[in-house]
């Protein structure tokens, strides 16, 4: 098969689309055809030797795809060849094929074109696990998302919007706040023009937020836990500014706060599956209603995937960015 292959001997780590070998899948795994996968903040990580995959994990990029079962294992129930599905990967979504553990297979909803399924896995699961699984979001309470044009943003936006809750989120351009706006965001601040926390304080009148989403890191550590209501939870998920930074442990002590360190890649099967079965029991009906719906920037062609990745180190997408395999 057809894979994309990191050329680490290369300075600028160019990515070829070249033959490798066939996967070998287990007994409980099904033999996917990949018709398309999509970028993840993790690939540019991953490409520049910040972000091995897990042990066990293929060496191939791709954190999610959608395509056709080619293949199933012996100890395979309730699948088939033919099967149109879409799932969440430790990696190997660059390629013509993946294996996949059955218990980790969505079914792709009906009308849904490739593009979209595979748009849907890694970036619901995360926002997902994170606000509703470790942060535990209560009816209610408010919501502040940074980077919320990303697709993790469309994504969380849509969720907490569709539980009845507020949202606030930031974002780098006023193109990228409209458009969270129109997703569902009660409040979306141009953090190159504004303090988030203090137009945030201004809104809500001092009272601040509940729940915070994180990508950021050190530069926004500070702001985050001034803008905790007591028992507030300020949950990260990257440091793209940074990982290290002074708290206060005073104040996060006087108001019970609390700071959840969270990833998605490196869980157990058995944690990925508790996921995709709570986010599916929750949230899937809204998906296959519309209610909720993957965000797509634009659609490169797998062999473009060194564009795919300049786009995505720019910034410039609202969304997900797909690339095409067949």
């Amino acid at each position: 098969m057809k894979a994309i292959v990191i050329q680490t001997e290369q300075e600028n780590k160019p990515l070829v689309w070249q033959e490798t070998p066939e996967p070998a899948c287990g007994a409980d795994e099904a033999l996917v055809d990949i018709h398309a996968t999509a970028l993840n903040r993790a690939d540019l990580m991953q490409r520049a030797g910040n972000y091995p995959p897990p042990p066990g994990a293929p060496d191939i990029l791709g954190l999610e795809m959608a395509g056709v079962i080619a293949a199933v294992g012996s100890d395979v129930t309730g699948w088939q060849v033919g099967d149109r599905v879409c799932a969440l990967l430790p990696g190997g979504g660059y390629a013509e094929r993946v294996c996949v553990p059955q218990t980790m297979l969505m079914p792709i909803p009906a009308g849904w074109s490739f593009a979209q399924a595979a748009a849907v896995p890694e970036v619901f699961y995360t926002a997902f696990v994170n606000i509703f699984m470790e942060a535990a979001l209560q009816p209610g309470e408010t919501v502040l998302i940074h980077g919320g044009a990303s697709g993790v943003g469309t994504a969380g936006i849509q969720m907490v919007h569709a539980a009845g809750n507020p949202v606030f989120v930031t974002a780098g351009t006023d193109e990228k706040t409209a458009r969270c706006l129109d997703l569902g965001a009660n409040l979306a601040i141009n953090y190159k023009r504004e303090n988030f926390a203090e137009r945030i304080m201004a809104y809500t009148r001092g009272a601040g937020v509940d729940v915070i989403l994180d990508m950021v890191g050190a530069d926004y550590l500070t702001r985050n836990i001034e803008l905790l209501k007591p028992r507030g939870r300020l949950v990260f998920i990257s440091t793209l500014s940074g990982s290290r930074a002074e708290v206060d442990l005073r104040r996060l002590m006087g108001r019970r706060l609390r700071l959840i360190g969270s990833v998605l890649r490196s869980r157990s099967l058995a944690e990925k599956v508790e996921i995709k079965e709570g986010f599916m029991a929750r949230f899937w009906p809204q998906l296959a209603d519309d209610v909720v719906h993957p965000i797509i920037d634009s659609v490169y062609p797998v062999a473009e995937a060194n564009e795919a990745h300049q786009y995505m180190a720019e910034n410039r997408n609202i969304g997900k960015i797909i690339l095409k395999v067949r």
